[in-house]
C-alpha cells in the first residue's frame, strides 16, 4: 500500500476517533438523565462541600460607610468568638444532613431538582440567607449548592467536548478537501492525538483531576490556546498553502538529521 495512502487513512483515524469520543460525552450530558452526576458523583460532592463552608465562613456583616453598617461590624468584631461558635455549630448541622439531603437531590425524580433549576435558569444564585435554624432550610441550601456545581459542571464539560469535537470534525474535513497535504497535518494530527490520550487516561484513572482541569480557568484557558494552536495550522493549511507547517517540519527534519523535506502544498 502506497505510503501516502497509509499517512492519510491514519490521520483520519485520528479525526474520526477523537470527533466519536467528544461527541459521544457531548450526546452523553443531554440523552442520559444524570449522566453527569453519576460520572462526577465524588467531585460534585466534594465541590458542593467546599462552597457550603467557603459560604459559612465569608458569613460578615455587608460592607458599607454608613452608622448602621459600622455598628454591625462593631457588634460583629466584639461577638466575633461566639459567632465563630455559631458558624461552626451551622457547618455541623449541614454536615448531619448531608447524606440524607445528598440522596434526595440525586434523586431525578425529586421535587427539589425542578426547583432549583428554575432558581438557576432565572439567574439565582445559593445565597447564606438560605441558611437559618430550620432543618428545612439547611437541607435547602445544601441541595442549592450540590444543583449549583453539578449544573456548572455540565454546562463546562459540554464546552470542553464541543470545542474538542468541532476540532476533530475541521481536522477530518481539511484531510479530505486538501488530500495533497497530509504530510503538513500531521502536526496539528500529532496535538490532537496527544490531547486525546491525555483526556483519556484521566477520564479512566484520574477523572477528578480532569474534571478540575475542564473547570478550572487556569487550565481552561490553557488548553483552549493548545486548541488554538491546532486550528491556526489548519488555517495555515487551508488558507496559506501550508507554508508555516512547511517551515516546521523542514526544520524538524534537519534537526533530526533527515534528508526528507516537504514544499507548500
Amino acid at each position: 500500500m502506497d505510503n501516502t495512502v497509509i499517512q492519510g487513512l491514519s490521520l483520519r483515524s485520528v479525526g474520526v476517533i477523537g470527533a466519536a469520543i467528544f461527541l459521544t460525552v457531548f450526546a452523553f450530558t443531554y440523552s442520559i438523565p444524570g449522566w453527569v452526576e453519576n460520572f462526577a458523583a465524588d467531585y460534585i460532592e466534594s465541590e458542593a462541600r467546599e462552597r457550603i463552608d467557603a459560604s459559612i465562613d465569608a458569613i460578615r456583616p455587608p460592607e458599607s460607610k454608613n452608622a448602621l453598617a459600622r455598628l454591625a461590624q462593631s457588634m460583629f468584631e466584639k461577638n466575633e468568638a461566639h459567632i465563630e461558635q455559631l458558624k461552626s455549630n451551622l457547618k455541623n448541622m449541614v454536615h448531619e444532613q448531608w447524606a440524607a439531603a445528598l440522596a434526595a437531590v440525586r434523586d431525578l425524580d425529586c421535587e427539589c431538582r425542578e426547583k432549583w433549576e428554575d432558581w438557576f435558569e432565572s439567574g439565582f444564585n445559593s445565597n447564606i440567607a438560605l441558611l437559618q435554624a430550620a432543618n428545612e432550610q439547611v437541607s435547602n441550601f445544601i441541595h442549592s449548592t450540590y444543583m449549583d456545581a453539578a449544573t456548572e459542571l455540565k454546562r463546562d464539560i459540554r464546552i470542553f467536548t464541543a470545542s474538542n469535537a468541532a476540532v476533530f470534525v475541521l481536522f477530518l474535513l481539511v484531510s479530505f478537501l486538501k488530500p495533497q497535504a497530509i504530510t503538513h497535518l500531521f502536526l496539528p494530527g500529532v496535538l490532537l492525538a496527544i490531547s486525546t490520550l491525555i483526556c483519556s487516561y484521566f477520564y479512566i484513572f484520574e477523572q477528578n483531576w480532569l474534571l478540575t482541569i475542564i473547570q478550572s480557568s487556569y487550565f481552561g484557558f490553557a488548553y483552549l490556546a493548545w486548541l488554538g494552536i491546532v486550528f491556526l495550522f489548519l488555517c495555515d493549511i487551508v488558507f496559506n498553502r501550508a507554508r508555516l507547517a512547511t517551515e516546521i517540519l523542514n526544520a524538524i527534519f534537519n534537526a533530526i538529521g533527515s534528508a526528507i523535506s516537504v514544499g507548500p502544498c
